[in-house]
């Protein structure tokens, strides 16, 4: 799934787009047999963002430093492929970053990895065989199907604990997804982890707490507030999507906020 955002808003601060476009490839491993649910991959899939982000390699004087810089110089982008198996285990022999988180009793280990960006074309031979399109995760609220069901007991549901909530309590940084469009799994992932890029980037996050979440993996909370909360509520981060994909236009999609960062009232 390929998403772009813009860093502020409106859509038409977007800049100027490489003439090759350039994207972070964020690769998710996909599990039929224990699938994970999708908001602890969307939660892995910011976290790698983050952590490559926060890394010596993409600092000033690092070996990635000057990707990073040259794709932020772009249009933000971001792809999210899926992986299984062998192609999974290709993957990680590309530069980045992977995050594995777990899930609740029953549920797979969410994991993603975030790639140091580069052009969307040619990819590297084991980016090119990983897909785009249909990547789906159970939200956990109903226990998955077979044959993953399979391993509860006599395949009840009693073998998953079932909830689509974040586990994710102690996050010091929390994305909120909006409630009134659906997106794919893969779309979520995508927008969750530029808020949480934005988030990292944003010039009013303390230093000291900065610090504090890449201390702690980059953990972060994803939830979907109500309705009422999403439209009278401001965040001090942002995305609005560039609508190219599953949306009719630009549509905000996500936002971003961090322990004890002062509420944004509405205009």
């Amino acid at each position: 799934m390929e998403s772009d955002h813009a860093p502020g808003d409106p859509l038409q601060d977007l800049p100027a787009d490489h003439p090759v476009p350039w994207a972070m490839q964020i690769a998710v491993r996909y599990d039929k047999v224990h699938p994970a649910r999708r908001v602890d991959v969307a939660e892995a899939a910011a976290r790698a963002v983050v952590q490559l982000l926060a890394s010596p390699q993409a600092a000033p004087g690092g070996p990635w430093h000057e990707a990073v810089d040259h794709w932020r110089a772009g249009r933000i982008r971001k792809i999210v492929r899926r992986a299984r198996g062998k192609r999974w285990e290709e993957v990680q022999e590309l530069d980045g970053v992977t995050v594995i988180q777990d899930g609740p009793r029953g549920w797979g280990q969410a994991a993603a990895r975030a790639l140091v960006p580069g052009p969307v074309r040619p990819l590297p031979a084991a980016l090119a065989k990983t897909q785009v399109e249909g990547t789906h995760f159970p939200d956990g609220a109903e226990p998955p199907p077979s044959p993953a069901r399979a391993r509860g007991p006599q395949g009840e549901a009693s073998g998953f604990e079932l909830g689509a909530e974040s586990m994710s309590a102690g996050a010091l940084v929390t994305v909120e997804v909006t409630p009134l469009h659906e997106m794919t799994s893969g779309k979520l992932v995508a927008q969750c982890a530029h808020a949480a890029q934005l988030a990292w980037e944003h010039p009013d996050m303390p230093e000291q707490l900065r610090g504090q979440w890449a201390d702690r993996g980059c953990r972060v909370r994803v939830v979907h507030p109500e309705r009422r909360q999403w439209e009278e509520v401001r965040r001090p981060v942002e995305v609005t999507d560039a609508g190219f994909t599953e949306f009719g236009g630009p549509t905000r999609t996500t936002r971003a906020c961090w322990s004890f960062a002062p509420i944004i009232a509405p205009r």
